[in-house]
């Protein structure tokens, strides 16, 4: 995992681990280790990170460097950086209103934002507070005409790119959530301590539980009338996972979806040429930030073959312990087109607000500018296996 940062300077973070600590801080426990947290005994969560750290960056000197090119196009728009804000349910839970201030910071910084079927801010919302690149994700649920519904919304919303999730046919158990009581009941102790949890953090019960509301998963609001928490929303969402999913479904995603459609959730080289069989535009290399199957392979280290197996064919992008600017040099080193980033910007959202995400992302870009000089590499396409030593 990230070094523990110094919490002497914890008023002026200097990097995700910081915002990291800031987002512990601030949030109840429960909140924090929901973000934190990975699957069973959080190998792969671990792994994520450690696989990118074992990875060393090859200095190289005496190279013009004085102009450098960080900008990408990726599915016919061209990104300021290859790195997109990932997905990430419940952030709205995290900083007040939060998904619509992280798209702002996003837009601010020249990247796609893409909207959680389960955030709290409507896809509406969120299109609302930015003009910027948005995409939507979706869950393939057992109710198609409501999918079918929120891919309509997300197009009349301007998304351009829908984030197909396709390795949640059930659940993992995140045994974080389950000790914090976040996916199950607890006893009249567990709930006394929640209670004292929550309030033993006065600003984030000011900022979101007050500030925040109304505290609902914003895009399915039509799906449980009358709720006004996440837990109401609980039973339908987890009803709604269908492990019945294959890929002929993908032709009823295509038949209600007219722009571009990525695949999110793919590990293994032969899932990779399926989805170029398919048609998929783009694939995200990803095991759920090790939040579903614990024991699978970093996303490190299932990259090169993916990318092999799919030969150019389509765009490979890719999530899952990048916390540094120096991760996505090295993540394209290994052929990705750009990263997806979740808890990175989950901490600082939480950490910091829009001015934290904001923040964020110019200290990816800053430790992207530094790396690509020492590496001497210009540009992005420079960026090969030959600037990394593994």
């Amino acid at each position: 995992m990230s070094p523990a940062p110094d919490r002497s300077m914890s008023l002026a973070p200097a990097n995700v681990s910081d915002y990291r600590e800031l987002a512990r801080l601030r949030l109840p426990r429960q909140l924090f280790d929901y973000i934190d947290g990975g699957a069973y005994e959080e190998r792969t969560m671990s792994e994520n990170v450690a696989a990118l750290q074992r990875m060393r960056l090859r200095q190289r000197v005496l190279r013009d460097v004085s102009d450098i090119d960080l900008s990408v196009e990726v599915l016919g728009r061209r990104w300021a950086l290859p790195v997109a804000l990932a997905p990430l349910g419940l952030a709205g839970m995290f900083a007040k209103r939060a998904e619509a201030d992280a798209a702002r910071a996003a837009t601010d910084a020249g990247v796609p934002f893409c909207e959680s079927t389960v955030s709290i801010c409507s896809v509406e919302e969120v299109r609302g507070a930015t003009d910027g690149p948005l995409w939507f994700q979706l869950y393939v649920m057992r109710d198609r005409a409501y999918a079918e519904s929120l891919m309509a919304r997300a197009q009349a919303a301007g998304c351009e790119v829908l984030v197909v999730t396709v390795d949640l046919a059930v659940v993992g158990a995140r045994y974080r959530d389950t000790r914090n009581g976040m996916i199950t009941s607890v006893s009249m102790g567990g709930r006394l301590a929640r209670a004292w949890d929550i309030a033993s953090h006065p600003g984030w019960v000011l900022d979101v539980a007050l500030g925040g509301r109304p505290l609902t998963f914003g895009n399915l609001e039509d799906a449980v009338p009358g709720a006004r928490t996440p837990q109401d929303f609980r039973g339908w969402v987890d009803a709604q996972f269908d492990p019945s999913v294959t890929w002929d479904d993908l032709a009823w995603v295509r038949a209600h979806w007219p722009g571009k459609v990525v695949l999110k959730g793919i590990l293994d080289p032969e899932d990779a040429r399926r989805a170029v069989a398919v048609g998929a535009d783009a694939i995200v290399v990803s095991n759920h930030g090790g939040r579903q199957l614990d024991g699978v392979s970093s996303t490190a280290d299932a990259l090169p073959r993916v990318v092999e197996v799919v030969g150019g064919e389509l765009p490979v992008l890719v999530d899952g312990g990048i916390r540094s600017g120096l991760d996505v040099v090295k993540m394209l080193s290994l052929g990705a087109t750009a990263c997806l980033i979740g808890r990175a910007w989950a901490y600082a959202v939480a950490g910091g607000g829009q001015a934290g995400v904001r923040h964020m992302l110019q200290v990816i870009e800053d430790e992207m500018r530094v790396a690509m000089a020492l590496t001497g590499n210009a540009s992005l396409a420079e960026l090969g296996p030959q600037t990394i030593e593994r």
